[in-house]
């Protein structure tokens, strides 16, 4: 890992081999490997895709969405985006994530960067797509030889039974995997990691937060709208969620079946489970909702 790095650092800063030093890796994503590089005086991180990475992002995709974005400075600067192997070298920011503080303590300053992409006048490169990007991860599933059991289609199509009443939302610029992980705080915030922007309802950022613990999500929402939440505004947000839930199913068998279970040491059938009983807890929480 140390020698790619160091040959992508090379063809980019006219610096000597021994100038170049790999510092550490950051921790928070489980599909990426994403280094401190210290050049000479400066820090920057460099990013490796995980294994069959391209399956889910399309670079190209990324690195316009990465340009259109570059006037909101929510971003950290990017210096090289290789379309192809989708290696990225970019400048390191300093602060911490959000997921390593206190995330109720961080609500307003998270709400201003989400706030600043989705009432911007900038149009994402295209739309999330969202159904269309399910079907995609559910074929890459079933390629592996996995078969959809009847629970997962069963939350599935009860999902899709309100998929009108999402689908008519307008669409603005989404990051679409705001989760905290990918908040940095410090002294200018940032947000980071742009490999599923598009276009999209603004609440699916909102739903995106819950990530880790979907409470996260339901405090953020009064703050993100400096209102309390109508009715029709928690129904999205726990949708979304739910929609995120058979979304990350698909990719943790997926995982699962191209052996990184193994390989990393995280039990992604394990994952995939967990997210259907997220799910039912969810629809149990959206129905308390409709009948009040």
């Amino acid at each position: 890992m140390e020698r790619i790095i160091k040959k992508g650092v090379l063809e980019l800063f006219d610096v000597e081999d021994q100038n170049i030093g790999v510092e550490s890796r950051l921790l928070g994503g489980m599909s990426n490997f994403t280094y401190i590089v210290g050049v000479e005086d400066k820090k920057y991180t460099y990013r490796i895709p995980g294994k069959n990475a391209e399956n889910f992002v399309d670079r190209k995709e990324e690195a316009a969405n990465i340009n259109r974005i570059s006037d909101l400075k929510l971003n950290n600067d990017t210096l090289v985006l290789d379309i192809e192997t989708g290696h990225k070298i970019a400048g390191f920011v300093e602060g911490r994530p959000l997921s390593e503080l206190t995330v109720e303590d961080y609500l307003e300053r998270a709400g201003v960067l989400l706030r600043r992409l989705h009432t911007s006048k900038v149009k994402a490169y295209q739309g999330y797509k969202p159904l269309e990007r399910l079907g995609e991860y559910e074929k890459l599933v079933t390629d592996l030889g996995y078969i959809h059991e009847g629970e997962y289609q069963m939350l599935k199509e009860k999902f899709l039974s309100y998929f009108d009443f999402l689908n008519g939302i307008k669409k603005v610029f989404c990051h679409n995997d705001s989760q905290p992980s990918n908040f940095v705080m410090g002294g200018r915030d940032y947000l980071l990691d742009w490999e599923f922007g598009g276009n999209n309802d603004p609440l699916y950022d909102i739903a995106c937060f819950g990530n880790m613990d979907f409470s996260h999500a339901l405090s953020f929402l009064p703050v993100y709208l400096e209102r309390e939440p109508k009715k029709d505004e928690l129904k999205r947000v726990y949708l979304w969620r739910i929609f995120q839930c058979l979304q990350w199913h698909n990719v943790a068998l997926y995982k699962d079946g191209i052996g990184l279970s193994e390989e990393l040491k995280i039990d992604f059938n394990f994952f995939a489970r967990q997210y259907l009983i997220k799910i039912e807890g969810l629809f149990e929480g959206l129905e308390k909702i409709i009948k009040n």
